[in-house]
Order: C-alpha cells, then sequence, then structure tokens
C-alpha cells in the first residue's frame, strides 16, 4: 500500500502541561450519561445504551477508571464512569480483578460490556494514552480528549490509535470526542479511531479528528473484509493526509461532515466497501472520494455535496478518484432513520457542534445547533419490554433452561448457578450483593423469545430492575423492574444472560425459564 506524504501541520499544537496525580473512584448517584441519544448504526442490534441503569462513579485517573470496571459485580454489570482531568502514563496502572482484564499505558475495555466513559467538569484529555476496546460490546465513550498516542517513540500506547477497536467488538457509539494528534506514520503516529477483526455497529458523532496523517480505518487489510455497519456524521475531519475513513468491505453511512485540508485523499472506499456519502461539506482538499492506494474497487452512493476548491488525481490502475463530477456506482439502503441538515450550513453547524467540550450541542435538523434536555438513559433504539406486571403472560411450550449449562457473576455462599435451570422451586441462585447475573448457555446456538424469572418464595419482589442481554453479543433484549415473564424479538444465541441491575436486598432467583415461542 503507497504510504502517505509526511502530514503538513499549518498550525502548531499546544501542549497541556495538568498532571493529575492521584485518582478517586466515589460512588455518585445514579447520573444522566449523555444527552440527545444515540444515533446511526449504533442504534441498530439491539441498541447502544452504555452503563445506563447502572452505578455512577467518578475517576480523575486512568487507574482509577481500571479500578471502577474491576469493581463491579461482574464484566457485564452496568456502570457510567465520569472523568475529569489528564489521564496519561503515570497514573495508569493494570488494576486486577474477575470483572475486568486491563492492562498499563492503555485505558483497556477488554471482555466487557455495559460501559459509559463520559468527561465532566473541567474536561478529560487522555495524553498520549489510548482508548481500546476488545471483544466488547455496548460501549459510550463521550466528551473526552484523546490526543498524541504513539505506536513508536515514546511513550507508546494503543498501536499508535487514539480509540482503536478490534476482535468481536459491537455496539459502539462515540460522541462529542476530539481526537488529534501532531504529525503523521514518520512521527510515530497511526490512526485516530480504528475498527479492525470483527468490529460492527459503530457511530462516530459530532467530534473532532485533525493534525494526523490517518484518520481511521475499517478493515485492516484487503482480505479482512469481518468489519462494517459504521456512520460518521456531523464531524470535523481536518488537516488530515488521509483514511477519512479507509473502508475496506462493508457499509459506511457518512453524512453531514465537514472536511476541510484533507491533504493526499479522504474517503477511500477499497475491496468491495459501499459508503453513502450525503450531504457532507469538503473544502481545500484534494482526492476526497474513490478508491486509492489498490486496484481492489470500492463503491460509493452520493448525495448532496459541497465541493469547495477540490482537486483531483488522475485515473491510474491503483488510483480511480470519484471526481471531477461524483456519481453514485451503488446504492446502499440506511436501516434507521435520520435527518441531513442541508450541505451549505455543515461548516457553521459542526463548528458550533464538534468536539469535546462543545456542551454535547447537536443540530436540530435544520442548521441549529440546541442542547438536548438531558435523559436518564441514552436512548435505545428498540422498546424494552414491558415491565412484566403488564407485559407478557407466562410463556409455554418447552423451558429450554432444563438440561442447558450455567454460569455467572459471583455467587453467595450456598447457591449454585445451576439451581435456576433444574426446574425446582425450592433452590435458588444469590448473588453476592444485591447486583449480578445468572445465564443459560448451550452447545449450539438456540432460538429464544421468551423467558420467565421466578424469585424463591420468601424473595418476591426483591428484584427492582433487570436486564435481559444476548450473551454472545452483549445486545440488550428486554429490561423490567419486577422478575416475570417477558418477550422479545427472537434471537439466535449460545447464551442468554439475565442481569439484576437493582434490588431492595438479596435476590434468589429460583429458575431463570428461556423458551422458543
Amino acid at each position: 500500500m503507497k504510504r502517505p506524504a509526511a502530514l503538513r501541520l499549518y498550525a502548531a499544537l499546544g501542549t497541556m502541561a495538568v498532571a493529575a496525580a492521584t485518582g478517586v473512584v466515589v460512588a455518585m448517584p445514579q447520573a444522566s450519561a449523555a444527552t440527545g441519544g444515540v444515533t446511526g448504526y449504533a442504534t441498530q442490534n439491539g441498541g447502544t445504551t452504555g452503563g445506563a441503569g447502572g452505578q455512577t462513579v467518578k475517576a480523575t485517573t486512568g487507574t482509577a477508571i481500571h479500578q471502577a470496571l474491576c469493581s463491579r459485580a461482574s464484566s457485564t454489570t452496568p456502570i457510567t464512569i465520569q472523568v475529569e482531568g489528564t489521564i496519561n502514563h503515570a497514573n495508569t496502572a493494570k488494576v486486577s480483578g474477575a470483572s475486568c482484564n486491563t492492562a498499563d499505558g492503555v485505558i483497556e475495555l477488554k471482555q466487557i460490556s455495559n460501559v459509559t466513559i463520559v468527561g465532566v467538569g473541567g474536561g478529560a484529555v487522555f495524553d498520549q494514552l489510548g482508548i481500546h476496546i476488545r471483544e466488547s460490546s455496548n460501549i459510550i465513550i463521550q466528551n473526552v480528549t484523546v490526543k498524541n498516542v504513539k505506536k513508536s517513540g515514546s511513550p507508546t500506547s494503543n498501536g499508535g490509535d487514539a480509540i482503536g477497536m478490534e476482535s468481536n467488538v459491537r455496539n459502539v457509539w462515540v460522541d462529542h470526542a476530539t481526537l488529534e494528534a501532531s504529525g503523521g506514520e514518520s512521527e510515530g503516529y497511526d490512526g485516530l479511531f480504528d475498527m479492525k477483526d470483527n468490529t460492527q455497529y459503530v457511530t462516530l458523532s459530532y467530534s473532532t479528528l485533525r493534525n494526523s496523517g490517518r484518520g481511521g480505518l475499517i478493515g485492516s487489510s484487503e482480505t479482512e473484509l469481518s468489519n462494517g455497519n459504521v456512520t460518521f456524521h456531523h464531524n470535523l475531519y481536518e488537516n488530515l493526509d488521509s483514511r477519512t475513513p479507509l473502508l475496506r468491505g462493508g457499509i459506511a453511512h457518512i453524512y453531514n461532515n465537514y472536511y476541510v485540508k484533507l491533504n493526499e485523499s479522504g474517503i477511500n472506499s477499497r475491496a468491495g466497501g459501499r459508503a453513502k456519502v450525503d450531504n457532507n461539506y469538503f473544502k481545500d482538499s484534494k482526492d476526497v472520494l474513490g478508491t486509492f492506494y489498490t486496484d481492489a474497487a470500492g463503491y460509493w452512493q452520493v448525495s448532496g455535496n459541497t465541493f469547495d476548491n477540490v482537486t483531483w488525481s488522475t485515473p491510474s490502475a491503483e488510483n480511480k478518484p470519484a471526481g471531477p463530477n461524483p456519481t453514485s456506482n451503488t446504492t446502499v439502503s440506511i436501516p434507521y432513520s435520520y435527518t441531513l441538515d442541508n450541505a451549505s450550513c455543515v461548516p457553521a453547524i459542526v463548528a458550533a457542534t464538534a468536539g469535546a467540550n462543545k456542551g454535547l450541542k447537536v443540530s436540530d435538523g435544520s442548521c441549529t445547533p440546541t442542547t438536548p434536555t438531558p435523559t436518564p438513559t441514552p436512548t435505545a433504539p428498540t422498546s424494552p419490554t414491558p415491565d412484566p406486571t403488564t407485559g407478557p403472560t407466562q410463556p409455554s411450550g418447552t423451558n429450554l433452561s432444563l438440561g442447558a449449562g450455567a454460569d455467572g457473576s459471583s455467587k453467595a455462599s450456598g447457591s449454585s448457578y445451576g439451581n435456576v435451570k433444574d426446574g425446582s422451586l425450592s433452590t435458588f441462585w444469590s448473588p453476592s450483593g444485591t447486583t449480578g447475573s445468572v445465564s443459560v448457555k448451550w452447545d449450539s446456538a438456540t432460538t429464544v423469545s421468551k423467558v420467565n424469572v421466578r424469585e424463591a418464595s420468601g424473595a418476591t419482589g426483591v428484584v427492582k430492575g433487570w436486564r435481559i442481554l444476548n450473551g454472545d453479543t452483549g445486545a440488550v433484549l428486554a429490561t423490567g423492574t419486577t422478575a416475570g415473564p417477558a418477550a422479545f424479538s427472537p434471537v439466535s444465541a449460545k447464551k442468554i444472560t439475565f442481569e439484576i441491575t437493582s434490588a431492595s436486598g438479596t435476590p434468589k432467583i429460583a429458575e431463570f425459564e428461556t423458551y422458543a415461542s
């Protein structure tokens, strides 16, 4: 692959000298984690709610962030971590625990789910330290700055990516973030926003990516095509050499972004990738759309875009720019609703809303910035299952839990995971505290559309909040406030999880029944 030319910086970056030597993990009243609600592809596959419904803590160091993750009842227990201050190598150490898998020198969201990291107060700056999401799902990152993450030189972090996702990642929403570097690959930097090795259902919204050689990629090679279903909207891409993004296979929906000073190339659709490119504004840039540095063709559908002082190179075997008069060569169907701002106002609306510390302002859909009314939880794309007291009746048919396997988070002394799938109401599983999770699992994918949760005698009504999760993906299938029956769209999975998010005492779950219909 052709290497982009060295980054040409036209404005010097200031360096923050703030250091945080200590951190705190303080339990706080449950608070709103985000405003406005998730958009784009992150609304699909069950939706992205992050830590909604869980405990809220505050952290001022990377070690404190890791400690918050490791202090949960399980790796799926929802949590919102409010971050303030500068997170760097000096204050980010590995923390061990059953509910986490962390590492020194990087914020590691690995093999976990249901987490929100949100900058608060004076702001959250991840300085020379990246955020790594791996084998995880249902993650929200909001209102943070990540800068100067290196893959070579010193110090290094996260392979040089500001935010990097890899290995079976699902449902990530990054919103109102600022991702920036101080040069290109020759200066030690890599991508600002990278997705690879089966990463799906991601939205990047109202964010700023600038001063780097590479904006980001979807897929690490021409044969690694397991990624896609990514939305980019209302972002500022400024002074980048390439990859805004680089798309290998899969689908990307790219709308209402402002691109200025793309030095070598922009949206690079390759290896069968399909990009829907709507109402963006491109200015003072080169080759902003096409297939570049390869003969493996990609495709695009274009509408409503503005090209302001954009130059186009001559087509060749490995460079096929879409311009000078870009036209569609594919069609892309988008499964969610969205509202387009007119391209003419994109520079102004993006300037008012994109990036950290902008008050989480968004577009109202008519080119006017607005601050959404805070909501207790990010809006999920599908309606949760109604409270079982007014919802589905007792399921009928074969209880699929009988004879299945079981596991879960830590259990109280004397209880067993297997007690929830033995058909006996006289035995039960209890978490070690008031929250926790228990799962039933099968050797092969099994279709489930209804469950029934039965509390043991003497413990009826103790459970006050719960979620049903697809144990394979972490997707939320149903929520409620009272144990009992619940129904959801049929899902094929090897594992279904019942997660208790709140209770008035120690829950006692006698049976976690699962049904096909």
